[in-house]
């Protein structure tokens, strides 16, 4: 009997080991006790004044803060950054946002909370947002953080800085060329004259920036790209000149028309290296994002301190993500080889509830579901700890990012394509090296757009219809 007893001392663990289940019991502890690492360490957001205390403790003197969306269609992502920034500009002087739109039709907005301009409200600030997807920016939560900056910024005492908003997007080909001659005219007429000449060379394609590209790739000699870099040295070599010919030009008005010819020259770039591959042209937009950024925090001074808002794809550094070990870099990975912890990055997650998106790029706006999150996921995994809405810290915080690993990751952009969500819309990522904090929303609902169309209204039906009770 006790020779017995011996045997079974030894033997058990290593059938332990071979015992049919064990394999899943192992991984039900894992993942329970990963759950539990969560929860301990997450902060629940209830809807209090209260909520973004500790995540403005833990930015601290961060000079630039980049706030993510997982889909340019969530009302939560909307309105949760715009609450978070709107104490960033009054409680810590961030000087304005940084945003993932078009240079021209942001700065239409800059002006307008400015008190420049003739727009007469937010909604007439946001017309120059036409181009697909008007509802990225001409939706209700960007109306009322537009109004919201233009208040702010009419109650400060004279000498203090007003806080502006700036576009960080290069998709504005036309707008810009249109842009720089209507400066040019006012300061320059001879100067306008060379520009416009320089411009003509886009003038047989219409207004899809996609055929000059597609055309330009292959007979470099319908490449313009000649006349849009001398565009630009010139306005650079004349900056003093031109930005003082007229007493009448408003403020930085030379400074936002020098953006414009920069924009022409990376789109000309960026809409022929569209047919050279993904990767070439991604990395080509998110470099301009990035120089842009710049461009701008060395406009308002050393001591500026910016918000951005972008995408999660653009702001999460691109080097803990699968995009990245295929060789595409990003706003984020950028800013954190430039300013390493001066930046803190935000990201958000959602599992389930409805979006704003199109089918096809051009399409309609359309309020489609969105399907639960994939098993092996971080949305999954986020919805079983059964916490509505909460932030994690995962800077300095080894334990919990361990415990988080790598998962799958969605992103949504103004397309939403659910039959096919797993190869369109998730990819590898390390959550906790891609960024420095997350909000995650339970359940959330789609954008509401200026103009609805009665697609939108209508909405989509649920996959359980006609059963649905």
């Amino acid at each position: 009997m006790q020779a017995e007893r011996s045997r079974t001392k030894l033997i058990a663990p290593l059938d332990l080991c071979k015992t049919p289940g064990t394999a899943q019991r192992i991984a039900s502890y894992m993942a329970t006790k990963t759950l539990q690492t969560i929860r301990n360490s997450a902060i629940a957001l209830r809807g209090g004044m209260d909520d973004y205390d500790t995540l403005l403790e833990f930015i601290g003197n961060a000079r630039f803060v980049l706030i993510g969306e997982a889909s340019h269609g969530t009302h939560e992502f909307y309105r949760r950054r715009a609450e978070i920034t709107k104490r960033l500009i009054a409680e810590k002087g961030f000087q304005g946002v940084a945003a993932e739109a078009d240079w021209p039709d942001a700065y239409r907005v800059h002006r307008f909370v400015h008190a420049r301009g003739p727009d007469a409200n937010a909604n007439e600030a946001l017309g120059e947002f036409r181009r697909f997807p008007a509802w990225m920016w001409r939706n209700a939560d960007v109306l009322d953080f537009v109004g919201w900056l233009r208040d702010h910024n009419d109650n400060l005492e004279k000498d203090k800085r007003k806080a502006g908003f700036f576009g960080l997007d290069l998709y504005s080909l036309h707008a810009s060329m249109q842009a720089v001659l209507v400066y040019l005219d006012k300061v320059d007429p001879d100067a306008a004259q060379r520009a416009r000449y320089r411009y003509s060379c886009f003038e047989h394609i219409g207004d899809d920036p996609q055929s000059y590209g597609y055309a330009a790739s292959f007979d470099l000699e319908s490449s313009c790209e000649n006349e849009v870099v001398a565009q630009l040295v010139e306005m650079r070599r004349r900056a003093a000149d031109l930005a003082t010919r007229d007493g009448k030009v408003e403020p930085d008005e030379f400074w936002a028309a020098e953006q414009n010819a920069r924009v022409v020259k990376n789109a000309e770039q960026y809409y022929r290296s569209m047919f050279q591959g993904r990767i070439s042209s991604w990395n080509l937009r998110d470099t301009h994002m990035m120089e842009t950024l710049e461009s701008i925090a060395q406009h308002l001074g050393p001591e500026s301190k910016l918000v951005v808002w972008a995408h999660n794809s653009h702001l999460g550094d691109a080097r803990a993500t699968q995009m990245g070990e295929q060789g595409e870099l990003n706003v984020g990975q950028l800013v954190r080889q430039s300013y390493a912890n001066q930046a803190v990055f935000i990201g958000f997650s959602t599992y389930h509830g409805t979006v704003t998106a199109a089918s096809d790029w051009g399409g309609d706006a359309e309020r489609k579901n969105v399907r639960p999150g994939l098993p092996k996921s971080y949305e999954e995994l986020f919805h079983e700890t059964d916490i509505k809405e909460f932030l994690l810290l995962l800077r300095n915080n080894p334990g919990l990012k361990s415990a988080l690993g790598e998962r799958l990751e969605r992103a949504i952009g103004v397309i939403y394509a659910p039959h096919s969500e797993r190869v369109s819309h998730y990819f590898h990522a390390c959550i906790g090296e891609q960024f420095d904090a997350i909000i995650h929303i339970d359940s959330t609902r789609a954008l509401e757009p200026l103009e609805r169309s009665s697609i939108w209204e209508e909405g989509e039906l649920p996959e359980t219809f006609p059963y649905a009770v």
